[in-house]
């Protein structure tokens, strides 16, 4: 009997330990919500304090970069200046993949050392650490919105019309928000523990890039092997539902003709993968924040 109550207390204990930990994070932010976004805001002008066209650098870069890109794949590679993807000319498929693909690349990479290059919130002033990842993802989530109201505005120039299926978008976008939010909860804690790691990160980014379809159309290659492994990137997944929602008109639950399996099961592993995340997210940042401190 007495064997029983313990195993039923320690099964108790175990779960109040778990839901413990997922409230841990939230209940960091709770007072912090006004700080977090002036620090979004000061994170931002700070990037790019000094330069004379200023917030400006945060078009022309991707801009430069989109256009290397068409280049290289339609002239250098000899697609053709008309080459068209999904039924639309190939720079605007490439627009449309490269938008989430500069929010993901940028939170990535920013968010991965944002502890160590905040340290000064780590030892001397009482913030939360968590809340150093909120307001970083935030203020590159601000670059993104003034982005896709850039590309919104060429894509209607273009003759690309607003439609019913643009409104997932207020879906797909706070949802990579909270995905790659979730993803620095274990890369800016393990980033600050090892310069190692944080340099692994800058490595695979650009090798990330080419492995996520933002170039291409991952639902045409020719190896079936490939386009299957691809589902299992989430970079690819945002990319696939942004032309789906942008040019395609298409719904997410909606898949091509050669597609490699249902849209549900892409949607379906995309949301295994986030639960995983946010798990592994709340576990390395609970078990290492305490040791930050000794560390930086």
């Amino acid at each position: 009997m007495d064997s029983s109550i313990n195993r039923q207390t320690k099964k108790v204990s175990v779960f109040t330990k778990i839901i413990d930990g997922i409230l841990a994070i939230p209940r960091e932010h709770k007072g912090f919500g006004k700080q977090t976004f002036m620090l979004a805001k000061d994170d931002l002008i700070k990037t790019y304090k000094g330069a004379i066209i200023g917030p400006g650098w945060a078009v022309m870069k991707p801009l430069f970069q989109l256009f290397v890109y068409w280049f290289a794949f339609t002239v250098g590679l000899r697609g053709g200046a008309n080459r068209q993807e999904m039924g639309v000319p190939y720079f605007i498929f490439l627009m449309a993949g490269f938008l989430p693909w500069c929010f993901m690349s940028d939170v990535i990479s920013s968010g991965s050392k944002c502890i160590r290059s905040n340290r000064q919130f780590v030892n001397k002033i009482s913030f939360p650490v968590s809340c150093i990842m909120t307001y970083t993802t935030i203020s590159k989530f601000y670059v993104h919105i003034f982005l896709f109201s850039l590309s919104y505005i060429y894509l209607m120039i273009a003759g690309i019309m607003p439609s019913i299926y643009n409104l997932q978008l207020l879906i797909f976008a706070p949802v990579m928000f909270a995905f790659y939010l979730c993803l620095t909860w274990s890369l800016a804690p393990m980033s600050a523990f090892s310069k190692d790691f944080e340099s692994f990160i800058t490595t695979i980014m650009s090798g990330l890039f080419w492995l996520s379809g933002v170039c291409y159309n991952s639902y045409t290659l020719d190896s079936e092997v490939v386009r299957t492994i691809l589902l299992f990137n989430p970079m690819t997944y945002f990319c696939n539902a942004y032309r789906k929602a942008l040019i395609c008109d298409k719904w997410f639950f909606e898949g091509f003709k050669d597609g490699p399996v249902h849209p549900l099961w892409e949607t379906g592993i995309f949301l295994i993968e986030f639960a995983v995340i946010i798990l592994l997210g709340i576990y390395n940042y609970n078990r290492l924040k305490k040791r930050l401190p000794d560390v930086l």
